[in-house]
């Protein structure tokens, strides 16, 4: 039931052409069911006059009685496209919107592979479920009522055959449909696991092309391409039994009809055949409302299924959210931690950070160093609120985090994350993400800092050179430039570069870092990085190592004293035998 209230506020606009389309079905059974009866009456009094002008008018009635059923009929159809394709479009955004406000936190509940199915084939069962509830559910019901009466209005004992046969058809059906209803719980999970591995395949295709995996990846796929198969066979066999039995049980009552009504007589006035062929379109309609009720009960089990996981998203609250009162202005770049611990899980053993205290002033520039696994990113991204700690206290410009508008701190600090992201678009387009509405010439001077002006004039539409989806059809130094741009675009407080500098070359990294130190004295800037390099300028490198800071200091002081820091630098630099020595021993103090 929670389940129903929750996807039916995605209904909106759509409310009055879901209720006119059950209204426009109900008068179109109604003429359908009154058809069979007229036409008793119709062969009756042409029976007794069968001259034109009689023939014309009743024709006339019966054709009229046609027309306005059609017409009704096409309007019921016309409004459940109306309401079902609407209500999916409502959905889709719906859900669209609510990822939007998601932390990283409740994204990480959910896989991408999942999200896209539960945004487009759940969302198409849904639809597929909302149409036939508006117009089939409605009508199958009313269209067994009203035949079954004007049946009993024909011939009451002949009647009692329908009556019979209902419940053993019904019975029949509602087997089949609990059978299924497990199976296609099951499949959903599996489409999941399909796309999941054609998302990955897709985009790790240059990998699978170097190491010549085609084969493994084709294996990989046809199995969850079988299992999602299986599943939709066995479903539909189950679902293929309901025909015969609808057949059987169609073809026993006309058989029973045929042998019945010269059996029983008729009522005076009305021919047998007329009576026959009357009952036999009861017959018809009724078992075939039947038929069509459980095709709705199994389209409608699909839908649940998909309905339950559309709703995990809709229900899903964001694990951040402004406070009461948020401050909406950031003073400066100041930047404090206060005995952090952080999980990405509240129920992990497991803490990504430990007791993490630090304290950076505004302008400084902090390098942060440290092995795969060492929690670097984590702790950057405790500054905008990507996450929230799990204990303790983050500062931002005198102020917990926690006090300010999302918005607001996250326009004042920039991040440039490992996986840079460009979207399809020119190169303005993608730089004015940072600030919509930056200047041609703003453009021009946050590239020239991101040594990125230089390649782009190279380019024949320069500045207005289209970006393929993801960057395609740039390098992976070219692309991480044009992030750090949009970054600057924003004028934040605080920038923070995660290992953004990796693709480029060590000349290249030195004029991003003196164009920073130059042009952006007043923004605290944090930069990781893998070499000592794009580091041993900066105020303070912060060592990182299994989730807590293992040293603090400049490059010297941690050069004489730190053989982490020590370990990285000579690896990375040519040593003499002395400087080897020395190393050795560091490491054996």
């Amino acid at each position: 039931m929670n389940t129903i209230k929750k996807l039916m506020k995605s209904i909106k606009q759509f409310k009055g052409v879901s209720i006119l389309s059950p209204v426009c079905v109900t008068v179109e059974v109604a003429l359908e069911c009154i058809i069979p009866l007229y036409m008793i009456e119709m062969l009756a009094k042409i029976q007794e006059d069968n001259s034109i002008k009689n023939i014309l008018l009743y024709g006339g009635i019966l054709l009229a009685l046609a027309a306005f059923s059609l017409v009704f009929g096409v309007l019921a159809g016309k409004f459940a496209a109306t309401a079902s394709t609407g209500f999916a479009k409502n959905l889709r955004q719906d859900m669209y919107y609510r990822i939007q406000g998601f932390a990283f936190s409740n994204i990480d509940k959910f896989s991408a592979p999942s999200l896209v199915t539960r945004m487009t084939t759940d969302v198409s069962n849904v639809q597929l479920a909302y149409m036939m509830i508006v117009r089939v559910a409605v009508r199958s019901p009313i269209m067994l009522v009203f035949s079954l009466i004007m049946a009993f209005v024909i011939n009451v004992k002949i009647a009692f055959i329908f009556l019979a046969l209902v419940p053993i058809l019904g019975v029949g059906l509602f087997i089949l449909f609990r059978l299924v209803d497990p199976i296609f719980t099951r499949v959903f999970k599996k489409y999941d696991a399909m796309n999941e591995s054609i998302q990955e395949d897709i985009k790790g295709i240059r990998v699978v092309k170097s190491y010549v995996r085609d084969e493994y990846e084709n294996k990989k796929f046809q199995k969850t391409s079988n299992d999602v198969r299986y599943d939709f066979l066995k479903g539909e066999k189950i679902i293929a039994i309901a025909n015969p039995l609808m057949q059987f049980c169609m073809w026993f009552s006309i058989l029973m009809i045929c042998f019945l009504v010269p059996m029983f007589g008729v009522k005076e006035g009305i021919d047998k055949s007329s009576e026959m062929s009357s009952l036999i379109v009861y017959a018809s309609q009724i078992l075939s409302s039947l038929m069509m009720l459980n095709m709705v009960m199994i389209m409608i089990s699909m839908a649940n299924t998909s309905a339950k996981r559309i709703v995990e998203v809709l229900s899903e609250e964001s694990d951040l959210h402004n406070p009461e009162n948020p401050v909406y202005e950031v003073k400066n770049g100041d930047v404090r931690f206060e005995d952090v611990d952080f999980k990405y899980d509240v129920k992990a053993d497991r803490r990504a950070l430990k007791g993490v205290n630090l304290d950076i002033k505004s302008g400084e520039t902090v390098g942060i160093l440290g092995g795969t696994g060492s929690s670097k990113t984590s702790l950057v991204n405790l500054i905008p609120r990507l996450y929230d700690a799990t204990s303790g206290h983050v500062y931002v410009g005198g102020l917990n985090v926690k006090d300010y508008d999302l918005d607001t701190l996250r326009n004042q600090v920039a991040v440039v994350l490992q996986k840079n992201v460009l979207f399809s678009g020119t190169i303005k387009e993608n730089l004015r993400w940072g600030n919509p509405d930056a200047s041609d010439e703003e453009l021009e001077r946050v590239c020239k800092l991101a040594q990125a002006h230089d390649f782009i004039m190279g380019f024949p539409d320069k500045y207005d050179t289209y970006i393929e989806q993801g960057g395609t059809n740039v390098s992976g130094g070219q692309k991480q430039r044009l992030c750090i741009a949009r970054a600057l675009l924003k004028k934040p407080k605080i920038l923070i570069l995660d290992d953004s500098t990796s693709a480029v070359d060590t000349k290249t990294d030195a004029l991003i870092r003196k164009a920073f130190a130059e042009e952006i004295p007043n923004t605290t800037k944090f930069i990781i990085a893998q070499r000592v390099a794009s580091v041993q300028d900066a105020d303070k490198i912060i060592i990182m190592d299994g989730g807590s800071v293992a040293d603090l200091g400049t490059h010297e002081e941690l050069l004489a004293r730190n053989p982490i820091y020590q370990e990285v630098y000579y690896s990375q630099n040519k040593t003499n035998n002395d400087e080897e020595v020395k190393v050795n021993g560091s490491k054996n103090n």
